[in-house]
């Protein structure tokens, strides 16, 4: 029996002393972990470590300002003083120095006269109520959040539309203050002001536009607003551009500002020049514009019967101008006064117009000769006389008004002119008539000179009459009025 129970034993034994190894060594574990802690505690609130033989190790003395056993509030007494007051209450102005970096020139707007502009606006004064104790003289960093409970400068922009502070992720925003009590406040800002535009030279022109700062509330008498490192307060980034114009200048400005109600304050103005990129507008306005009116003039080529060509020509040109003038001016401000592209759009369109009303001339004075020469030919046809002509060696033609076909005026060489008398009329009844759309002309075989004169007087005489004699001028007086016009106004703009 005592054999049977003697291996039971042994096994109980064993798993007990097991189960106190395994107790044991989960109390080592815990308070290792425990020390560990303690370490990692102690090197954050800045104790100093011992080591397990009691000496202390060296250690750097701590610095109060980076210590977070110390609230920023009792560090820079913010309770202590009253911050709706500017430092120095009551005493001389606070000189308050200004510095701006541009990050961007984001857009130009002509209709709107205004322009939108990013930069770093930073502030820099002194403020004795915000002076600290520091070891290592370093300065402290705060976000926006400590700003709402001291006093900072009431800088606002002058004659802006919106403007805002970004805040992607929080607001850019940033305090540093010295321990003499040196403050530096930076914020990003995006405005957007008004600028005083000047088109009387688009699109050859220049604007110059200006950002302006400004106290809201202080005056000269309490705050003094100045730049800080004079014209190299300002600075620029080198890869701003802007499609429409090339930025010339950067430059910085300073002067009094006065309200009649409120007295005198020191205003700071940002300036910067513009050129307007030309090359644009001469692509979509200027070459358009000059092809048009070059349109127009092919119409004085054109014979002057073809009227469908001619007046088609003339009203796609008109209204090709108009539309042309329409979409520049949808771009631009309702100004009162005339634009430079306004003076060549106008001018252009008065050349296309007046391309119309020549064809309209020519047209009604071709109607006007018409109808004359198809009345005297009605008259000839009735009241002509009769002509008896020799056989052998003359030939008779009358000629009514001087109009007659080529074919006539070839077969007329090697005739002379004698008038046709008819022949049972008495002798002293036989006179030439008066008037020249009843004359009958006899022409008889002259000498080859004579046929030749002839020949070349009726060639010229049937020329006339197929070109209208104001088409041939305008082929000259147009495209010569236009180069006139073009040299005066380049040498003007440019």
């Amino acid at each position: 029996m005592d054999a049977v129970r003697m291996p039971y034993l042994n096994r109980t034994l064993l798993l007990l002393s097991l189960l106190l190894l395994l107790l044991l060594l989960l109390g080592q574990s815990r308070t290792a972990e425990a020390r560990r802690h303690r370490q990692r505690v102690r090197r954050w609130t800045g104790t100093e470590e011992t080591q397990k033989h009691g000496a202390s190790l060296p250690k750097k003395p701590p610095d109060v300002t980076k210590s977070r056993k110390t609230k920023t509030e009792h560090l820079l007494k913010v309770d202590d003083h009253d911050f709706t007051m500017r430092p120095a209450f009551g005493g001389p102005a606070i000189p308050v120095g200004v510095d701006v970096q541009v990050e961007s020139l984001d857009s130009i707007s002509e209709v709107d006269m205004d322009f939108t502009m990013t930069l770093y606006l930073r502030h820099y004064w002194k403020d004795e109520r915000l002076s600290f104790s520091s070891s290592t003289n370093k300065s402290m960093t705060f976000d926006g959040r400590l700003v709402k409970k001291i006093w900072v400068p009431d800088v606002f922009f002058v004659h802006s539309k919106r403007s805002f502070i970004h805040d992607t992720t929080t607001d850019n925003i940033m305090l540093r203050v010295f321990p003499d009590g040196h403050v530096l406040y930076s914020l990003r800002v995006t405005v957007t002001a008004a600028c005083n535009m000047d088109f009387s030279r688009f699109p050859l022109d220049s604007q110059t536009c200006s950002l302006e700062l400004e106290s809201y509330a202080y005056t000269d008498e309490d705050l003094m607003l100045y730049w800080k490192s004079g014209d190299e307060s300002l600075s620029t980034d080198d890869r701003i551009s802007l499609s429409q114009f090339l930025i010339q200048k950067f430059h910085t400005t300073s002067r009094l500002a006065f309200y009649s109600s409120t007295g005198w304050y020191n205003r700071l103005y940002i300036n910067f020049t513009l050129r307007r990129h030309i090359f644009f507008f001469l692509l979509q306005t200027y070459f358009p514009a000059t092809l048009m009116v070059m349109l127009s003039w092919v119409s004085f080529w054109i014979d002057r019967r073809a009227v469908p060509a001619r007046v088609s020509l003339g009203i796609t040109t008109v209204l090709t101008m108009s539309t042309i003038i329409t979409g520049v001016n949808a771009s631009m401000p309702r100004v009162s006064y005339i634009k430079a592209v306004d003076i060549y759009l106008w001018v252009s369109f008065v050349f296309v117009f007046l391309s119309v009303l020549e064809y309209a001339a020519v047209n009604y004075l071709s109607t006007v000769q018409d109808r004359r020469e198809r009345k005297m030919r009605e008259r000839a046809r009735s009241q002509s006389l009769p002509c008896t002509c020799s056989i052998s060696q003359t030939r008779t033609m009358t000629m009514l008004d001087g109009t007659y076909s080529e074919a006539d005026t070839n077969s007329l060489a090697g005739y002379t002119e004698e008038p046709m008398v008819p022949e049972d009329e008495p002798e002293e009844k036989q006179k030439v008539p008066e008037k020249s759309e009843h004359m009958v002309v006899h022409l008889s075989m002259s000498t080859e000179s004579a046929g030749i004169k002839k020949r070349k007087s009726l060639r010229a005489l049937n020329i006339i009459q197929n070109t209208h004699a104001i088409d041939k001028y305008s082929r000259m007086i147009f495209p010569g009025s236009y180069i006139f016009f073009n040299l005066i106004y380049w040498s003007v703009y440019c």
